[in-house]
């Protein structure tokens, strides 16, 4: 059963009690050809929340995020977005959805011939009908609120790690959105960039209200910034602890999350065995083309 021990003592409420949850996933089961990832996963996100996913490799925390913006459909369950389920949506109604949230690629995904203010006004230019100047104001004024707006006319390869993924962050606010999905955000940054970035996360759920569905294994980050966690498992292939992480942390007996927090390699236990290896897709009888794993790419369809 997963440890939920620290769901009555929130750090940061960011909704009442009876609040709609702003997403919610029932019953989702997903992974890759006939391999599956995890199974059965229910969950909500109240708005306003910076919620985290949080295990570590392998877990199937990036799979999960990619089921939840669309990018990859699932094998069971649904995904609701606003009330709106992203599953079985099509057309008009799948793109409406979409403009509504806004996604973080772990390395930022920007395009390196295009400036920063270009790549952060991209969305406005594929989804409105707002003239250039528009465009530009609105890009200028997303830019400020990550601390950029002096850097709107250089290009990606001239920026820091950090400054980067804070134009990504800029980038994925274009359409205001009222959830932003962010991957990895602090892979690869050094301490004192991460700790910047993630002022820049707590400082946009506060003053703009915007929800936060965000992957990480960064201990740091994560005890930072979230309001409340679930942390993934690879052998149960689902939810082991959801809460706030300060009382996971601090108070949970679980060794399941005592390894994550304390940073212990997990032992195998006697007589266990390692598990199958993974077959991708195209090697396995009866692949269809087109099975594959998604890319994590910004399509227009997927580019909010």
């Amino acid at each position: 059963m997963p440890d939920t021990n620290a769901t009555s003592c929130p750090a940061r409420p960011a909704a009442g009690p009876a609040a709609e949850p702003i997403i919610r996933v029932r019953g989702l089961t997903c992974g890759y050809g006939r391999h599956v990832v995890l199974r059965d996963v229910s969950f909500d996100v109240s708005k306003g929340e910076v919620f985290v996913v949080i295990g570590g490799s392998g877990c199937g925390k990036s799979t999960l995020l990619k089921h939840m913006i669309g990018l990859l459909a699932p094998m069971a369950g649904s995904v609701a977005l606003n009330g709106r389920d992203i599953v079985g949506a099509e057309g008009e109604d799948r793109l409406a959805i979409l403009r509504d949230i806004g996604v973080m690629y772990q390395m930022g995904a920007l395009f390196g011939s295009m400036t920063v203010l270009q790549n952060v006004g991209l969305p406005l230019e594929e989804y409105t009908d707002l003239p250039v100047e528009a465009i530009e104001v609105i890009s200028r004024v997303k830019l400020s609120l990550v601390g950029l707006e002096k850097f709107g006319q250089v290009f990606p390869s001239e920026l820091s790690g950090g400054m980067v993924k804070r134009a990504a962050i800029a980038r994925a606010m274009a359409l205001d959105p009222s959830i932003l999905f962010l991957d990895e955000p602090s892979a690869g940054l050094d301490p004192v960039t991460s700790a910047e970035l993630d002022r820049v996360v707590r400082s946009l759920a506060e003053n703009l209200g915007i929800t936060f569905v965000i992957v990480s294994h960064e201990l740091p980050s994560i005890l930072s910034i979230a309001d409340r966690v679930i942390l993934l498992d690879p052998q149960a292939k689902g939810i082991v602890a959801e809460g706030d992480p300060r009382v996971l942390h601090a108070e949970s007996t679980d060794p399941r999350v005592r390894r994550f927090f304390d940073r212990e390699a997990r032992v195998p236990e006697p007589g266990e065995h390692e598990s199958p290896p993974f077959v991708p897709p195209a090697s396995q009888p009866g692949h269809q083309p087109g099975d594959e794993a998604a890319d994590t790419t910004p399509t227009a369809e997927a580019r909010p």
